[in-house]
């Protein structure tokens, strides 16, 4: 093997999206905003739209514009960051859903675009998108006449079941919203998990999509293959990689990897996480450097010529965990140099 491999297992992400839509009674529509977590938005969103999924979620208008071209005409896609300035052209050619953020967007859309469809993005705690409460309640009237696609909002804590944001957030999302008609949208896949009472008329399935927590149920989504470039002998006493970072306390042998930080794999996991051989997890040593990494195969009968470092063995949260960080930046990280293989039995 020449190129590590990055294969994306579509009929996992299509099966992860309907065990998430019969979780409730609402329509899922589907988040593939940044290339769908990093995992090629044209390829995942067509199977998705296969699979049924009609709505989909991106987060800027030139994100839409590129869906568009690999869906075709008929699925709704809304723009999470609403009709910014320059926007008008992309989203009236792409046919695009903004949700629109505050009194600004709305001005701005209404002139540069009137009939055009739009939603209504409403910040119910989380001040970080979405109108304010009395900017909506003045706004609304003229707004509901024009028949928003969709009146969404965001929870701050939904990986969080206990946490009483939830609860909050929902109380203030029923009082804005209630009784208006629209269909409303208030729950990503850590919301879907809250129960049915989150879920509304649309839910917005994400990470979970992508194998990632809170969905614990999920099927493994990405395999990462990293070939073997080097194996060598090891004495007692000797160090591996940048800064002597590791030191053999037995005889050993040490299987260079290409890969590295340039490709996504964070240095912050050197000497924490491990690659795996079938069922046998070979611990990283040394530093994870920009092109490079080294495994201790030392307890392997023979070296393969590959070493999955993300599989079932090491899904993307516990990759994640050893890096200090979240299965979303692991996802979202993945590299171009890898070679992208799509399992797909259905298509």
């Amino acid at each position: 093997m020449a190129q590590a491999v990055l294969t994306i297992d579509l009929d996992a992400v299509t099966a992860n999206w309907r065990a998430l839509a019969a979780l409730g009674h609402a329509e899922a529509g589907a988040v593939v905003k940044a290339d769908a977590y990093g995992l090629g938005a044209d390829r995942v969103a067509r199977a998705l739209a296969r699979a049924g999924a009609r709505r989909f979620f991106v987060a800027e208008a030139a994100e839409g514009a590129r869906l568009r071209e690999a869906l075709g005409p008929e699925p709704e896609i809304l723009v999470f960051t609403g009709h910014m300035a320059g926007d008008a052209e992309a989203l009236a050619a792409a046919r695009l859903v903004p949700m629109l953020n505050s009194p600004e967007q709305v001005r701005r859309h209404l002139d540069a675009l009137p009939g055009h469809p739009f939603g209504v993005q409403l910040d119910t705690g989380m001040n970080r998108l979405g109108m304010e409460d009395t900017d909506w309640r003045a706004l609304a009237p003229g707004l509901l006449a024009s028949g928003p696609r969709v009146l969404m909002s965001h929870l701050a804590c939904a990986d969080e079941p206990d946490h009483p944001m939830n609860a909050a957030q929902l109380r203030t999302f029923r009082r804005m919203t209630g009784g208006t008609g629209v269909p409303r949208s208030f729950a990503a896949t850590g919301g879907i998990l809250l129960g049915p009472e989150y879920h509304f008329e649309v839910t917005r399935p994400g990470v979970g999509l992508y194998g990632g927590a809170p969905f614990a149920e999920a099927r493994p989504v990405v395999r990462l293959s990293l070939p073997v470039v080097q194996v060598r002998d090891v004495a007692p006493g000797e160090t591996a990689g940048y800064g002597n970072a590791w030191t053999a306390t037995r005889p050993s042998r040490v299987a260079t990897l290409s890969s590295g930080y340039a490709d996504g794999l964070f240095r912050s996991m050197s000497g924490r996480a491990s690659v795996f051989a079938g069922d046998t997890a070979c611990p990283l040593v040394g530093r994870v450097s920009m092109d490079l990494m080294a495994a201790d195969v030392t307890d392997l009968d023979e070296v393969p010529e590959a070493l999955d470092i993300l599989g079932a063995h090491q899904g993307v949260d516990a990759l994640a965990t050893a890096a200090g960080t979240i299965g979303y930046e692991v996802l979202t990280a993945l590299g171009a140099r890898y070679a992208r293989r799509y399992n797909e039995a259905a298509a």
